[in-house]
């Protein structure tokens, strides 16, 4: 059975998804703040 991508139905990269929920869980952020960090970062 092959494995599926928890990641298919987003338009973002699976980086970005990552990156955000790392922030989001390891600092004491608001999804405000990691939205203006991602956006700042490009």
């Amino acid at each position: 059975m092959a494995k599926r991508s928890p990641f298919k139905y987003f338009k973002t990269s699976p980086e970005i998804i990552r990156l955000s929920v790392m922030l989001y869980v390891r600092f004491p952020l608001s999804l405000r703040n990691v939205e203006d960090l991602l956006h700042e970062r490009g």
